[in-house]
């Protein structure tokens, strides 16, 4: 374990305060975050979830936990909607397009899974699918029965709130309360089957035009939304485990339903910490197709998203991320991504550099405060705009090394270089664009550089001007200094 492992602090969303991690189990992190719902290809508002999580999990494994990343698939179930009716939108997916909902499924989870290896994203431990458990679930549901926390009507399994509520506080993350919520209840499928209004599906009785039906004690049926999340973490981590994560849109009604699930069957919330990213704005406002700035992750990365005059790299775009909090909304435009861009090439640059700058007698900066300034940021509830900031300090006291105005030590070098590395490429998880082979744009600089370097040693400034300056309208840098000169 890292030393500083023992310095991080997380926001806890049921607390609404951060305080310091401490694992249930020392050294070792269960963490669960929710995953893709597949009846369609998942969007860039997603993707920022994923992505947050993804480098939440590298930054917990820099620390040197062993990490059992679990992250669900739905595959199956019915979800509930804005309105708060139960729908089956792999159903309908799969009616619309005339396919089996397995084809539907598999098409967006390959489509995902892509994704994933575009954005460098490291795969969860266990990726567990909601139709693989559905025995699983039934016994949650039965144990809540047997609890006294829900009842059977007419085939269908609803969760009793108020019998919770003499109990548990339903309400306990979002901050909603019961009679809130009445007043915002609107005339809701199946109401009248329910005992209470805010009482919520566990099991739904099939329907005569349902594509995926199971067996269950009450008859032919498919789960509810949120018990598959109880039952595929409580599976794998326990009943009780150190992480629980997800879009601030599954804060309610889904993570809330979960924790009543949870103490409802096992008696416990199953997360000590729950930690929910924040939303992404396209243009300054949120990303709908209503208002004209939506997009899918693969078309600004292929170039062909309306939106954006040209493509950027999976990297660019995940560097852009990483300049935000995750708990923070953020706004991504044409400008953003530009500096972005800029941003994320002088990192890259900045990296090479480290295997050629020349070594002194002393350093001119305490590199140790430097490093120890990468940790305190994401020791900071995973404050990667920070981590961002202080290796830009980082960047500009390597050029000055470069550029002949500082001195480092080859010790304070190779330590610099091994956690600059660190965090840029693994926890952060960038990595250099991939804008053709530059082992073969190598020896075609050699040659250029070496012409040049003859023009200059004939006093022929005109002619090195020349290369200089068509080298850099092809968006190559030629960096000259005592020991010769460098490109990038």
């Amino acid at each position: 374990m890292h030393p500083k492992h023992q310095n991080l602090s997380i926001y806890s969303s049921l607390k609404r305060e951060k305080e310091q991690f401490k694992p249930l189990k020392d050294g070792v992190v269960g963490m669960y975050v929710c995953g893709p719902t597949l009846y369609s290809e998942p969007h860039m508002g997603n993707m920022r979830t994923f992505i947050n999580f993804d480098t939440i999990y590298r930054y917990l494994l820099k620390l040197g936990f062993k990490v059992k990343y679990v992250r669900n698939i739905t595959d199956a179930g019915h979800i509930t909607n804005s309105a708060g009716v139960s729908e089956d939108n792999i159903g309908k997916a799969a009616k619309l397009e005339q396919v089996q909902p397995l084809e539907i499924v598999y098409k967006f989870n390959t489509k995902f899974q892509e994704l994933q290896r575009v954005y460098n994203m490291l795969p969860p431990s266990i990726e567990p699918t909601a139709t693989g458990h559905i025995q699983e679930q039934i016994e949650i549901i039965e144990k809540i029965i047997e609890n006294g926390f829900a009842y059977v009507k007419n085939g269908s399994v609803y969760f009793d709130v108020r019998k919770y509520n003499e109990k548990y506080n339903y309400g306990t993350l979002s901050g909603r309360k019961i009679d809130e919520l009445e007043q915002e209840t609107r005339e809701l499928n199946a109401q009248d089957e329910k005992e209470f209004f805010a009482d919520f599906a566990l099991w739904k009785k099939a329907n005569l035009d349902d594509m995926q039906i199971w067996r269950s004690p009450w008859g032919d049926g498919n789960p509810g939304w949120h018990i598959e999340c109880t039952a595929m973490s409580t599976k794998y981590l326990g009943d009780q485990f150190d992480i629980h994560g997800g879009g601030m849109d599954l804060k309610f009604p889904h993570h809330e339903d979960e924790i009543a699930q949870n103490c409802g069957s096992l008696g416990c919330n199953p997360a000590r910490y729950w930690m929910h990213a924040n939303m992404l704005n396209v243009n300054g406002q949120k990303m709908s197709k209503s208002f004209g700035n939506y997009f899918l992750p693969l078309e600004i990365v292929n170039g062909t998203a309306e939106l954006f005059d040209k493509p950027y790299s999976p990297s660019v775009v995940r560097f852009l991320m990483m300049q935000s909090h995750y708990r923070s909304t953020m706004d991504m435009t044409t400008k953003s991504l530009d500096d972005a861009e800029k941003a994320h090439d002088r990192f890259m640059d900045a990296i090479d550099l480290l295997d050629s700058i020349p070594v002194g007698t002393k350093s001119t900066s305490d590199v140790t405060a430097m490093i120890d300034g990468f940790y305190d940021a994401m020791n900071d509830d995973f404050n990667a705009p920070i981590l961002i900031a202080n290796i830009f300090e980082a960047v500009k006291y390597i050029n000055s090394v470069n550029d002949g105005k500082a001195t480092i030590t080859k010790e304070d070098l190779e330590l610099l270089s091994h956690e600059m590395k660190s965090f840029v490429l693994d926890v952060l998880g960038i990595v250099p664009s991939a804008e053709g082979d530059d082992s073969k744009l190598k020896g075609v600089m050699d040659l250029v550089l070496n012409l040049r370097q003859e023009a200059r040693a004939n006093k022929d400034w005109g002619t090195s001007d020349t290369i200089r300056d068509g080298l850099a309208a092809a968006g190559i840098v030629v960096k000259d200094s005592k020991d010769g000169s460098t490109w990038s």
